[in-house]
Formats: structure tokens, sequence, C-alpha cells
């Protein structure tokens, strides 16, 4: 049989500078969100199915890594971390009583198709604040997600929002089956208009609708889309939705942090648990988003809880690769002195490096058996 030593496709090692650069990357977000006051979880990186089923709305079954334990069991690898950190908030948390916020770092696991030229493990960073169903915490969110981008050394990103409710309220207004129904999310999400067009011609749907639905791919840009989002559909789930948009840029020109934001009404995620504002981060040198989040008020009820929540996931893989493609600033490790060490000096060396070691510098002993000894630095 022949041995295999490489990765499997999708899969990569990370070492040398890439690694440091990328762990200094962590650092600095980690500093962020400690900032906001958000506490560290971890989760496992194996999950019980159910974690992630379809009544949960995340990743399509056919995507997840799925293997049994001795008892039987289905796990899967977690691909996904906010039904992680959703069951343990209902596990050990009370977030009815006082909003949890928590932050979490660790990878993600998703069995994309071969030759997708993706990823299929990619480290996350992300926050939810469970408990908290307001305007200002969706603000906060948004902020942060700002915060983290800057001080990660970016400048020219956009933070791309939108509403699902908007498209919901839509949908309230014709009868259409699952199927028809995630064919025109598609058709939108892709801002395919004729695709869209062609769905509804299938349809028996009213013509104001029609034209609602039709105009939802071109809505996306500064604040003049809601305007003409609250003309487009008077269903009230629609007007508070833009309402609601409308009050989180408000608060968002408190931080001082409106420049970065834009709408997009179209915008449709694949998971089906977000309920309210959806948002997307963007920049140059990759073409994926390097932040993903939005609020999901009825999740924490398939864990036995209800509570309203809000969060995001920085692509922490897609982040440096924008970076290092706009060849903007990163810190770089500090070189480590490195001491040579042999018999004769091998006590004096290794003295040497330990009190090195204590005055914070980073030392590397390079043993010799020859005998010969010196610095390097």
């Amino acid at each position: 049989m022949q041995r295999i030593f490489h990765t499997p496709e999708g899969f990569r090692d990370i070492y040398g500078r890439e690694c440091a650069r990328k762990d200094l990357l962590k650092d600095k977000i980690r500093t962020v969100m400690h900032s906001y006051g958000y506490e560290d979880i971890e989760t496992p990186s194996v999950e019980y199915f159910e974690v992630f089923s379809n009544e949960v709305g995340t990743i399509p079954s056919k995507d997840l890594y799925k293997f049994f334990d001795r008892e039987g069991n289905t796990l899967v690898l977690r691909p996904d971390f906010t039904p992680s950190v959703s069951r343990a908030c209902a596990s050990f948390f009370a977030p009815d009583k006082e909003p949890a916020c928590f932050c979490y770092s660790g990878n993600a696991f998703i069995n994309l198709r071969s030759f997708s030229g993706s990823l299929k493990e990619t480290t996350q960073m992300g926050v939810e604040r469970i408990g908290d169903d307001s305007c200002e915490a969706d603000a906060e969110i948004l902020a942060m997600t700002i915060e983290c981008l800057i001080r990660c050394g970016l400048s020219d990103f956009q933070v791309s929002v939108g509403q699902v409710d908007y498209f919901k309220s839509l949908l309230h207004e014709v009868n259409l089956s699952p199927e028809t129904e995630e064919r025109l999310r598609t058709a939108i999400s892709e801002k395919n208009t004729f695709g869209v067009e062609a769905i509804l011609e299938e349809e028996d749907v009213p013509r104001a609708i029609r034209e609602a639905f039709v105009a939802l791919p071109h809505m996306f840009g500064q604040t003049s889309v809601l305007a003409k989002a609250r003309q487009l559909c008077s269903h009230p789930d629609a007007q508070a939705a833009v309402s609601r948009l409308e009050e989180i840029y408000e608060i968002l020109k408190i931080y001082g942090y409106e420049k970065y934001i834009s709408f997009d009404l179209s915008m449709l995620s694949k998971y089906q648990y977000y309920t309210g504002i959806i948002f997307q981060a963007y920049t140059y040198g990759t073409g994926e988003p390097i932040v993903k989040g939005g609020r999901y008020d009825n999740l924490l009820r398939h864990f036995g809880k209800d509570a309203p929540s809000i969060g995001f996931a920085l692509m922490v893989d897609s982040l440096y690769l924008a970076l290092m493609s706009q060849k903007r600033p990163m810190d770089e490790p500090g070189e480590p002195v490195k001491l040579k060490a042999g018999k004769e000096n091998r006590e004096e060396m290794i003295k040497e490096a330990m009190a090195l070691r204590k005055s914070g510098q980073k030392v590397r002993l390079i043993f010799d058996r020859q005998g010969e000894n010196g610095c390097e630095t």
C-alpha cells in the first residue's frame, strides 16, 4: 500500500512565520473582544449530529463530516460555532435573567465538494450575545466587527447589512412551496434578476409583490436604499425591519463607524436560523467574506431555552490572506537568540539561556555534540 504523507485536499499545514503572524493576529482580535466585556468559551470540535440537524437550520447535512462513536451515536465535526455555543449556553447559563456574552476561537470543518478550491478546515473567531433583543446589541456587534478589522490593520473594507425579515414579509404575501422559496432565495442572493422573474412567472404572484421581489437584487447601497425599501412593501414586518436598520445606523454614528456600513436587502444566508439583521464584511484581496454574522432569535429554542441572540464569526484565514494581498503592515514575531552549547560549556549556556528567558527573550539552544560553542542572534 502506498504511504501518503501530504494533507488531504482542503486541509493544509501552517508553520513558521505565517503561523506566528496568525497567532499575533488572533491576539489582536481577542483583545478587542475582551475589551467589550466578552468572556472566553470553548466548545468541543465534535458534537452530536442533533446539534447541527436540519431543524437547526445550519450547514446542510451533506456538507458535514459525520462518523459514529462506540455506542452508535452519529457525531459530526463542528462546522459552525453558533449552534455549539447556543447549546452550551442553554445548558449552563440563564440568558433570560442576564445576557450571556461569549467569545471563541477555534477551527470549523465543512465537507465541501472536491476541487472547490476552498479550505475544508478554517480558523474562526467570533462572539455571541445571547439574551438581548435590542437595537443597541445589534449596533454593538457591528461596531465590534469594525473595530476588530481596524485593529488588525485593515482600512479599506465594508460591512454590508441586510434584514431577512424584509424578505420574509414579502413571502407572507404569497403562497410558495418550500422548493420554490429556496430557488427564489438563491436567485435573489445571487442578484439574478432574470432568475427571479422566471420563478415568479411560474407562480400566481400579485403584481406589486412581484415588483418588490424583482427589485430586491438591486436593493444595495447607502441609506437611500432604506427609503426605497419602505416604498416597495407596506407590510408591517417590512416597515419594522427598515425602522430597525435605521435605528441601528443612528447608533453606529455614536461609535463613529457609520462610514463602514452599507445596506443590502438581497442578502439571504444559507443558514436558516437567522431572524433579523444579517451582515457580511468584505475587503479586496480575498473572494470570500471575512466576517459573517446576524441575529438568531429562535435558535436557543432547539436546545430548550428561549433567548434572542446575535453574533458574528471572523474568518481568520481569509483576513490573513487579505492583509497579505494588500501588503498591509503586520506585527512580526521576534527572532529567537540562538546559543550553541557543547559538552564543555553546557552548564554555562543552559544557565545563560534560562536567565535570558526570565528577562523575556526567546532563546533557542543548539546542542553541538562536537563541542563548538558561541552565540548567534
